[in-house]
C-alpha cells in the first residue's frame, strides 16, 4: 500500500500478540484441574481427564447391591428349624461351618451365635460352592447352608419351607436353607439394611437421564422387593460373581456407556471392564485399584455428584474454547488492519492487542474457577 516500515511493523506485532493461543491452551487443562480438584475436596477422586470425559458420556449405571446399595453389615433376623431338632444344636453346626467361610452372610450367622453364647466346633471338611452355598463335616454330621439350587442337589425341599422362604424374601430378607445329613430341616434369614441415602441417589441418577440397573446374588423375590422399593429400572437377581463383567460387556455391545459401581473383590473385573469403574471407599483394595473413580465417603449420592461435576466441567471446557476461539476470530482480522482497509478506521495498537490477549486468558481462567462452586 506504499506505507512506511513502521506501519507494517505495527500491524505485524499486533497480529503476533493477539493471535497468541494461550487461552486455547488453557481452556481444557484449567477446567479439568479445577473440576477434579473440586471433586477431590468432596471425596470424589477422579483419576484423570479421560475419566472425567467418559463419565459425561455415560448412559447406564450398574450397581452392585451388597455394600453399595446396602450397608454391607447383614444381621440374622430369623432362624427357623424343624421342631424335631434342637435349635441350639443346629445353630452350633451352622455357625461352626460358616466360621470357615469368608462370606458376609456367614459372618452374620457367626455373630448371631456369639450373641447366643454358642461355642463353635472344629470343622473336619469345608467346601464352598460358588453362588450356591457351603457344605461342611462337623462332629460326624454333614451340614449344608445355601440356596434352593444347592438343596435340590441334596434332597427335596418341603413345600412348607418354600412358602416360608417366599414370605421372608417379600420382607427384603435373604433366606438360606439348612440341610443336615442331606435332609432339609430349616431356614436362616439374613437382612442387610438399605443405606438411607440409596433411594435419593438412585432418583438423582434417573433425573440425570441414566438407566439404573442392580446386580444382586440374592434370589429373585428378595432382589425384586429391594429393586422396586428403590425404583430401579432393571433388576438382575442370582448373579454369580463372574457374571458381572459379562453383564457390563453385554450392555456395552448394546451401545451403552456403562458406569459400574461396586466395592468387593468380586466387582474388580466388572469395574475394569466398564467404561467408568467407581469404587466406594469402604471397598477392597483390589476394587479401588481397578476403578477409575473412588468415592471416599461410601455414599451412593456421590455417583450423581460425580456425573453432574463431569457435565459441568465438559460444559465449562466448551465455553472456554468458544471464548478462546472467539477472541482470536474477532481480534486477528482487526489487528491485520481490516477496519483500516475497508472502513478507513484505526489500526489496533500493539498495546491494546496485548491487553486483549491477556483478557482472553484471564476470562478463560475465571470461567474455569467457577467450577469450584459446583
Amino acid at each position: 500500500m506504499g506505507k512506511p516500515l513502521n506501519f507494517a511493523l505495527n500491524i505485524f506485532i499486533s497480529v503476533l500478540i493477539i493471535a497468541c493461543p494461550c487461552a486455547l491452551g488453557l481452556a481444557t487443562p484449567t477446567a479439568i484441574m479445577v473440576g477434579t480438584g473440586n471433586g477431590a475436596s468432596q471425596g470424589i477422586l477422579i483419576k484423570n481427564g479421560q475419566t472425567l470425559e467418559n463419565i459425561h458420556n455415560a448412559t447406564t449405571v450398574l450397581l452392585d447391591k451388597t455394600g453399595t446399595i446396602t450397608e454391607g453389615e447383614p444381621t440374622v433376623t430369623d432362624f427357623i428349624i424343624n421342631e424335631s431338632f434342637d435349635k441350639d444344636d443346629i445353630l452350633q453346626l451352622v455357625a461352626s461351618a460358616e466360621s470357615v467361610s469368608e462370606h458376609p452372610l456367614g459372618s452374620a450367622i457367626v455373630k448371631y451365635s456369639e450373641e447366643k453364647e454358642i461355642n463353635l466346633l472344629p470343622t473336619d471338611h469345608f467346601e464352598s460352592i460358588t453362588a450356591r452355598g457351603i457344605k461342611a463335616d462337623i462332629a460326624g454330621r454333614e451340614i449344608a447352608i445355601g440356596n434352593k439350587k444347592l438343596m435340590d442337589s441334596l434332597s427335596e425341599v418341603p413345600s412348607s419351607l418354600e412358602a416360608q422362604v417366599k414370605l421372608l424374601a417379600n420382607e427384603a430378607k435373604t433366606p438360606m436353607y439348612i440341610a443336615l445329613d442331606n435332609e432339609v430341616i430349616g431356614i436362616v434369614a439374613v437382612m442387610d439394611p438399605i443405606k438411607e441415602t440409596s433411594s435419593q441417589a438412585i432418583k438423582e441418577m434417573k433425573d440425570l437421564g441414566l438407566e439404573v440397573i442392580m446386580a444382586s446374588g440374592d434370589n429373585q423375590y428378595t432382589a425384586n422387593i429391594i429393586g422396586e422399593e428403590l425404583g430401579i429400572d432393571r433388576i438382575l437377581s442370582e448373579v454369580m460373581p463372574e457374571d458381572k463383567s459379562a453383564i457390563v460387556l453385554e450392555l456395552q455391545n448394546a451401545g451403552k456407556k456403562v458406569i459400574m459401581v461396586g466395592d468387593g473383590i468380586n466387582d474388580a473385573p466388572a469395574l475394569a471392564q466398564a467404561d467408568i469403574g467407581m469404587a466406594v471407599g469402604s471397598g477392597t483394595d483390589v476394587a479401588i485399584d481397578s476403578a477409575d473413580t473412588v468415592l471416599m465417603h461410601d455414599d451412593l449420592r456421590d455417583v450423581p455428584k460425580a456425573i453432574s461435576l463431569s457435565h459441568a466441567t465438559i460444559r465449562n471446557i466448551k465455553q472456554n474454547l468458544f471464548r478462546a476461539f472467539g477472541y482470536n476470530t474477532i481480534g486477528t482480522p482487526i489487528a491485520m488492519g481490516l477496519l483500516y482497509l475497508f472502513f478507513d478506521g484505526p489500526l489496533l495498537s500493539p498495546m491494546f492487542a496485548a491487553a486483549a490477549m491477556s483478557l482472553s486468558s484471564i476470562s478463560v481462567l475465571l470461567n474455569a474457577l467457577r467450577l469450584r462452586n459446583k
